[in-house]
């Protein structure tokens, strides 16, 4: 030890940090690296080609309120729940407030609704792991950002499986000790009485 040193140089090895992220086809955890997400090259050409295609979409044909009579008018939102979109009319009638209905929460009018997953507060991505550490979940972004270096992360599937296994043998416990419980209870019951009598 020693040997090597100079003033500005650390002693003892240097592991620099990397960060991994899982590749979407494989799920295995790729180094990114020092820089992480920031040393990855812009794919310009698919850019280029989402761009295109989001411009395509738009240009389509418009989504309509599904519960006007014709001509119907374009639709302003949509609801997953209901899965349909509506004009802000239809919207206002179909969710009246004081009901369930009400507390949905109305979104961009789209002809295919997919089911609202969990989503990041910080990313506005969908959560797809569980950070153990933390006991959060956690998003793609989150999982490659250094706040979760060195954090035991899960999927989330597995981690649910685990936390279920985990409930539901507490539950059993609970369950098999019930009995006693109350048999206990019904012994102090008959005490009170005794000693009230």
């Amino acid at each position: 030890a020693g040997f090597g040193t100079y003033p500005g140089r650390k002693r003892g090895p240097v592991h620099p940090q990397t960060v991994t992220f899982p590749c979407p086809s494989c799920q295995r955890d790729v180094d990114l690296g020092e820089r992480g997400l920031g040393g990855l090259f812009r794919n310009l050409t698919l850019e280029r080609v989402v761009e295109r295609y989001r411009q395509s979409i738009a240009a389509g044909a418009a989504i309509v309120c599904q519960f006007c009579k014709p001509p119907q008018p374009e639709a302003t939102k949509g609801c997953t729940e209901c899965r349909a979109s509506f004009c802000n009319e239809c919207f206002k009638l179909y969710h009246p407030w004081g009901t369930q209905k009400a507390q949905h929460e109305p979104t961009p009018p789209t002809l295919t609704f997919r089911p609202k997953g969990l989503q990041c507060p910080e990313h506005k991505e969908e959560v797809t792991h569980y950070c153990k550490t933390c006991q959060r979940l956690v998003c793609q972004l989150c999982r490659v950002r250094r706040a979760h270096a060195g954090h035991k992360i899960t999927p989330v599937l597995s981690a649910y499986q685990a936390l279920r296994e985990k409930l539901t043998k507490s539950l059993a416990h609970i369950l098999s000790s019930q009995d006693t419980v109350q048999s206990q209870i019904a012994e102090l019951e008959e005490t009170v009485k005794h000693t009230e009598v």
